[in-house]
């Protein structure tokens, strides 16, 4: 079957599509609860400089393989990956499409989980008592529902393809997550304690610079924030027309995600401090509670002790959830459904249904045998196949790329671009080692 291969129709499209791939449920809820235990604002002082450093490179790579394999995964980094190499590339494509069925099998258990508390939260205005109990409470029927719902929403927009239907949606679902957003700062800011947390957030404690634990909790924060390891930024970039400007690109991306980041954190940390002051426990030992706790018990009880205005908090708090996590579940969506349309020569309706399908099965495994699977999975994907990949991303383009590679032709002649290649060939590797290290031993 031979097709015209789409791609995005503007560089706005692009921008927002890619940032809402980085844009997850990991910056709304991991990186907040990264900086409270990791020393406030020197951890953000910090993960601005890692931004640089290794995140924004490591980006620019997973974009450029993308950009010249003009392919999925499988075939760009077969390509990519020269010479002996080749299999190499080709085995780690084929586990980025395997990476991101494992991923979104979970991630959209997660997103189910949202829209669940965001359409409970409706239901207590409504008084709709035994509709809210079943919301709030877990069950497998809601589980399984859910899961199923979200997992249709996915389909839906990744069946139109890539400009009438991901880029289509990132330009409406991207601003409406940033006005929300927002729209919390700006109540959750007004409540008292709040000035405390806010200070806790944006002014540095230079001492807390000394612990090394900080550099390496940013390093791993950086990384995983713009959704670097599983191929979805790299089938993204295969959509970019011929001669776009991928420094730039990988510069709007990463500024707009750490932008969403930097605004969360405006959002949780001050939210935690206004608990504390309504008599909230938001503590587990000398640790804020954080990620699935925090959202899932903690800030229940801050809206819960809000009065009347708390239902509409927690409904916006929980759809703006409900909206990170698709611009996440849609990019990487689009993995699986490439490898089947240009390496299986489906349709996209085909591969669409045939990838949706599959995740679906992984996910309704993961709802009916939780406890023994849930977590080996996020481990596995998260801890291990994320870094790992992300390595070998830097050594194709440092290493094993060498045909008409671009960096490596225009770095000629160029001091900060001959700069550029020595550090992803040589600083970018050991980074993200240590970063692997940290994250799976």
């Amino acid at each position: 079957m031979s097709f015209m291969r789409e791609s995005f129709h503007t560089r706005l499209g692009f921008i927002l599509a890619a940032a809402g791939s980085a844009v997850g449920l990991g910056n709304i809820w991991g990186f907040p609860t990264q900086v409270a235990n990791h020393g406030g604002g020197a951890f953000l002082l910090v993960y601005l400089v890692v931004i640089f450093v290794l995140a924004i490179p490591a980006l620019y790579c997973e974009m450029l393989i993308g950009h010249h394999g003009r392919a999925n995964p499988v075939r760009s980094l077969a390509k990519l990956s020269e010479g002996k190499a080749q299999p190499i590339g080709a085995t780690m494509g084929f586990l980025n499409v395997i990476g991101s069925c494992l991923m979104l099998s979970f991630y959209h258990i997660v997103a189910g989980w949202m829209l669940v508390h965001a359409l409970g939260y409706i239901a207590n205005l409504f008084e709709l008592t035994s509709v809210a109990d079943f919301l709030f409470n877990g069950s497998l029927i809601r589980d399984l529902s859910f899961t199923a719902l979200f997992l249709i929403t996915t389909g839906w927009v990744v069946l139109q393809g890539i400009e009438h239907g991901i880029e289509r949606w990132s330009k409406r679902l991207m601003p409406t997550l940033i006005v929300l957003l927002l729209g919390l700062i700006v109540y959750i800011g007004s409540l008292a304690g709040a000035s405390k947390g806010f200070d806790t957030y944006l002014i540095p404690d230079f001492a807390q610079l000394s612990d090394p634990n900080i550099y390496l909790a940013a390093m791993g924060q950086a990384f995983f924030s713009l959704s670097i390891g599983l191929g979805g930024m790299m089938i993204y970039g295969s959509y970019l027309l011929p001669g776009a400007k991928l420094g730039r690109l990988s510069l709007s991306v990463a500024a707009l995600d750490t932008g969403i980041a930097f605004l969360a954190g405006l959002l949780i940390i001050p939210a935690l401090y206004a608990g504390i002051e309504l008599g909230v426990n938001v503590t587990n030992g000398e640790q804020l509670i954080g990620e699935g706790q925090l959202i899932f018990a903690v800030l229940p009880q801050l809206f819960s002790s809000m009065g009347a205005v708390g239902p509409y908090v927690g409904f916006a708090f929980f759809i703006l959830l409900s909206i990170a996590a698709l611009t996440s579940t849609i990019a990487q969506a689009e993995v699986p459904v490439s490898y089947l349309i240009e390496e299986k020569n489906l349709s996209r309706k085909k591969a669409t249904v045939t990838a949706l399908c599959t995740i679906a099965v992984l996910a309704f495994s993961l709802v009916l045998f939780f406890e023994p699977l849930f977590g080996w999975v996020v481990t596995a994907v998260t801890q291990f196949q994320l870094p790992l990949s992300g390595i070998f991303y830097l050594v194709v383009v440092g290493w094993l790329w060498r045909r008409s590679n671009h960096l490596q032709t225009v770095a000629k002649g160029s001091f900060w671009l001959t700069a550029l290649r020595w550090h992803l060939r040589y600083i970018c590797p050991i980074l993200m080692t240590l970063v692997f290290i940290n994250t799976a031993f």
